[in-house]
């Protein structure tokens, strides 16, 4: 068991000015306590009973920090102006006579990140993230043992770089003597030498084991970048992360919202009572507006603009809000174009109905056919991206195209699609774009919103409004004058939303995408193994939420089957088609591969029991 810590803090941080000018960077404070000191209490947390810290640059602040802490033993790199980290950790080869942990003193990182490092099989191991995209990360390549070859910040450098260096390892005593017979060698040549360049150096006699772990919040804090990603998501993400709290009993939601959450976005509602009025939540919901433009577009060109609702309502809101007198062309290939249709009808607006099927792509001749013939009339073209009536995902880049050609303003419903499937408002001329924060947000349900694209939304204040509440361009108006939203907002859905952004930013939209694609595959080969169809083939498929056909036998109700799920903690959906039975799975929010495994393995039982599982019959010898 490895007791012993080594933390690497010499370094004069001069990428942070003025904030490194009196403090070592690992003074930096972004709660109570400065990072350094907190990681200190990580490792204390994690069994560590001794500490060598490699100091240098204002090593006095060190010195007196370890006058609190008894386990803290300060070893001075004196030539730290002119020396790497490698030189650093060389100073301290008299001190330190065990194994070890290796960490960088400008560190945030979750502490369960120790705990695994400490009790890996491996004695010598490089712990690794997936690619942060983060400026100055260290790329990593390994073998197919995941055993390092090489390290590197420049990419391209590396064959197939697929992880990056979080700064913490775990090493022997003997492979920190093989650094330093390579430190003593090459500094020779060199002394302003990284460590990084030693463990690569020595891994062609040493195997170091390279250990992803996912997910997995930290952050090396080198410059102002840096220190504001720190701030706005890693640390805010680590504290409610690691905040006691007693687990919440987990439902697997397969509905296609609102989606399974972390125990973290439901417990970032609980916070102390705040007047909704106050400049301090007027920040809150800027950086949830700042946010959601930020994951599909410039903040200086579009601008979200929230309402206390549901997703339908913020359609309303564009639908009823920005056609004047013109005439909108409404896709309708699903329940959700059709309720555009409603909407529009109930407002007594200009509309075209162009009917599709939910299950087959978009024939885009025939609509420019529509609007070609319109002469001018059509201004706006409604269309729904993801259609989760069947899993239909419409060409939408297409049609922006279409729309561009003719000088038509695009709204598209991307509900489901929206913080999963990856958008680029300006790449796709997208005008308007409606979306919820309990669907791929993974957030709780109650907050609606409208990314809009400015100039656009700054040219409908000419227009008599239809509406009250729902008026975007009122509502547009009073959040960039006030900071706030017209009417009452929902404080704590909204406090969870932002934990939900912070975590989407963390794992990132195509991975997000890639997970939920994974679990997909999951679902598909597991129905198609049950002797189950699904409608939309796989070349149009959002790969989000699937309509599968069911069974035509007398013995299947759906309600009962639903019953089933829910006795065993998972949630599925009916069918939307009228002319063809089904029922929807969808595979978003904070669930897993195992999940749906669980999830086909319980279908298999119930479609066993009623007869129909021709998989299973053949297994069994069941004719």
């Amino acid at each position: 068991m490895v007791k012993t810590a080594v933390i690497l803090a010499a370094g004069m941080g001069s990428r942070l000015g003025e904030r490194t000018k009196h403090q070592p960077k690992g003074f930096l404070q972004l709660g109570d306590k400065p990072i350094i000191e907190e990681s200190i209490q990580k490792l204390l947390e994690a069994g560590i009973e001794e500490i060598v810290i490699g100091t240098g640059y204002l090593a006095e602040a060190y010195e007196e920090l370890a006058k609190q802490y008894p386990q803290i033993t300060c070893v001075r790199n004196d030539k730290y102006e002119t020396t790497g980290s490698l030189y650093t950790l060389y100073c301290l080869k008299e001190r330190v006579s065990q194994d070890f942990l290796l960490l960088e003193s400008d560190l945030v990182y979750e502490k369960k990140a120790i705990k695994l490092l400490i009790n890996h099989r491996c004695a010598d191991v490089i712990l690794a993230s997936r690619l942060t995209g983060a400026n100055d990360e260290v790329f990593i390549e390994t073998d197919e043992q995941c055993f390092l070859k090489k390290m590197s910040k420049n990419k391209e450098e590396l064959v197939n770089p697929s992880v990056a260096l979080v700064g913490i390892s775990k090493l022997s005593h003997s492979t920190f003597h093989a650094i330093c017979e390579y430190a003593e060698k090459h500094f020779q040549e060199q002394l302003m030498l990284d460590y990084e360049a030693a463990l690569v150096g020595i891994s062609s006699q040493v195997p170091l084991y390279v250990y992803k772990i996912h997910p997995l919040a930290w952050c090396e804090i080198d410059n102002e970048e840096h220190l504001l990603q720190a701030k706005r998501d890693i640390y805010p993400y680590i504290k409610h992360q690691e905040r006691e709290k007693p687990p919440v009993q987990r439902k697997i939601l397969l509905n296609p919202g609102p989606a399974t959450t972390t125990d973290t976005v439901k417990y970032a509602q609980v916070v102390p009572d705040i007047c909704p009025r106050e400049e301090e939540f007027g920040y809150v919901m800027q950086f949830i507006s700042d946010e959601l433009t930020n994951f599909v577009a410039s903040t200086d060109q579009y601008t979200t603009v929230l309402f206390g609702g549901s997703g339908t309502a913020v359609v309303e809101s564009i639908l009823s809000s920005v056609i004047g007198d013109g005439t909108v062309l409404i896709i309708n290939n699903g329940a959700y174009g059709k309720r555009m249709c409603q909407i529009a009808d109930a407002y007594g607006l200009n509309f075209v109905e162009f009917e599709s099927r939910p299950d087959q792509p978009l024939h885009l001749p025939s609509i420019e056919k529509i609007i070609h013939q319109s002469n001018g009339k059509i201004t706006h073209l409604a269309v729904v991206h993801h259609e989760t009536t069947t899993g239909l995902l419409n060409d939408i880049a297409s049609l922006g195209r279409l729309c561009q050609t003719y000088g038509i303003h695009m709204i598209v419903d991307a509900m489901s699609s929206y913080a999963a499937i990856p958008l680029d408002m300006e790449a796709m001329n997208i005008s308007y774009l409606a979306a919820s924060s309990n669907k791929n947000l993974q957030g709780m349900a109650g907050v609606g919103f409208v990314i809009a694209r400015k100039d656009h939304l700054e040219a409908t204040k000419q227009l008599r409004p239809r509406n009250f509440y729902l008026h975007l361009y009122s509502q547009y108006q009073y959040f960039q004058e006030t900071k706030q939203m017209r009417f009452t907002p929902p404080v704590q859905t909204l406090y969870a939303l932002k934990q939900a952004i912070i975590e989407t930013r963390l794992e990132g939209i195509e991975n997000r995408y890639a997970r939920y694609s994974q679990i997909w595959e999951v679902l598909i080969n597991g129905i198609t193994r049950l002797g189950l169809t699904h409608l939309v083939n796989k070349e149009h498929h959002s790969r989000i939420i699937t309509a599968i056909v069911e069974p035509t036998i007398p013995s299947y109700c759906f309600g009962e089957m639903h019953q089933f799920f829910q006795q065993h903690g998972i949630t599925i959906y009916p069918g939307k088609l009228h002319d063809l039975p089904t029922f929807r799975v969808a595979n978003i929010g904070d669930i897993t591969n195992k999940d749906m495994e669980q999830f086909v393995q319980l279908l298999e039982q119930y479609l066993f029991s009623i007869g129909f599982c021709p998989e299973r019959k053949k297994n069994h010898g069941i004719s």
